[in-house]
């Protein structure tokens, strides 16, 4: 018997779930409700297309790779040069450190120009 009063289809569930909400809240309050829950919904689906759109601009970043890369020297190097930095006479830490603000302050640049 369990198992046949699962069985319900979608749109019964709708009319269900439709009569316990005006139960609840009674017909007064139920577009006020609906307006809120709309309002909500699309605040949360304009924070996703932004958080989608700072993914796809993180992920565009094109670096040129001509060959596999040996060392995390080379690695470095070529990030920076594509990036635009000049790799003369700096240590690895330095390029690091050169390399996460330039990617930093592009990301903040194009969420900027964005506003």
């Amino acid at each position: 018997m369990l198992n046949y009063s699962l069985d319900i289809l979608g749109s019964e569930w709708i009319i269900i779930v439709l009569v316990a909400l005006a139960l609840l809240l009674g017909t007064n309050q139920l577009p006020s409700t609906a307006k809120k829950l709309g309002k909500i919904v699309n605040e949360f689906n304009r924070a996703k297309n932004e958080v989608q759109n700072q993914m796809k601009d993180i992920s565009n970043t094109n670096l040129d790779i001509s060959g596999p890369v040996e060392t995390e020297r080379q690695k470095l190097e070529m990030i920076a040069k594509s990036l635009g930095v000049n790799v003369a006479e700096k240590s690895d830490d330095e390029l690091r450190k050169i390399i996460s603000g330039k990617m930093g302050q592009k990301n903040t640049d194009e969420s900027e120009n964005k506003a």
